[in-house]
């Protein structure tokens, strides 16, 4: 089928303003609810002492639009590639059994597991991180404005595993949505600063391989440590795991509210 220039400017607008409409309900619910509504009442479950200012939460803002700005490229690229046949995204239930368009969600799930951790780990090679990766670790202390934080070609990287996936398997275009949103909500738990995780997520054989908010924060905090995305899989059998997550996450559950109202630092906007 023949697209036009017009086909893929339109198609530019509608990715991007799909996703930056994602960003941006995911991250300020979370940040107004959480950090604003609740924030005094929550602030012993904030992880870290120090809480990052404003300053910070530009720095994220506009890397976040640039990133989506790219991701919405690569969405003309999906759907160049649908076009002509190379990407199968359907809409048809009739088209395969059932049992594939929930397949494809799994599969793109633990797909994107995998590359994340990956591409993740390779980011951290030192010349790679102070001329990439170094702009997300920027928000030592991340906020949910933190999600889509990247350097443009990383960006790129983290853009690709959709078409790479697409180039295997079909996928149902309700199935990719409902990923979408997936993503996305848990990228901003996972960088929200606050941890409200039950604390059978540690405890529990059936929970304890989903990532938690202390996960993710202790990647902020610490670096080279917890590269994983939505499960703890790849950190333990790669043995990157930060030997006291399990009892870093338990300190923060157990904490009362007057012991970290006295401890806690100011924000700070440096």
């Amino acid at each position: 089928m023949e697209w036009t220039w017009t086909d893929l400017w339109w198609h530019y607008k509608y990715v991007f303003t799909l996703d930056i409409t994602r960003y941006i309900i995911a991250a300020s619910l979370s940040y107004f609810i959480i950090w604003q509504l609740f924030g005094k009442l929550l602030q012993h479950r904030y992880i870290q002492k120090k809480r990052p200012g404003l300053k910070q939460h530009w720095h994220e803002l506009r890397y976040s639009v640039s990133s989506v700005a790219i991701y919405a490229i690569v969405g003309v690229g999906i759907f160049i590639g649908v076009r002509s046949g190379a990407f199968n995204i359907y809409r048809d239930t009739a088209t395969y059994p059932w049992w594939i368009s929930v397949a494809g969600l799994i599969g793109l799930i633990l797909w994107h597991d995998l590359y994340f951790y990956w591409t993740h780990k390779w980011m951290h090679h030192p010349k790679l991180y102070r001329h990439i990766h170094k702009v997300h670790h920027k928000s030592v202390s991340p906020s949910p404005w933190t999600a889509y934080s990247f350097h443009p070609f990383e960006a790129i990287i983290q853009a690709l595993f959709i078409p790479i996936f697409l180039f295997v398997f079909p996928i149902h275009g309700l199935a990719l949505f409902i990923f979408m949103v997936y993503q996305i909500a848990r990228n901003v738990v996972g960088h929200l600063g606050y941890e409200l995780f039950h604390n059978a997520f540690i405890t529990s054989k059936w929970l304890n391989w989903i990532t938690t908010t202390t996960h993710h924060d202790q990647h902020h905090h610490y670096f080279n440590h917890n590269y994983g995305l939505y499960f703890t899989w790849w950190d333990k059998w790669m043995k990157t795991e930060h030997p006291k997550y399990a009892e870093e996450f338990m300190d923060v559950k157990a904490r009362k509210s007057y012991q970290h109202k006295r401890n806690s630092t100011p924000a700070t906007s440096k």
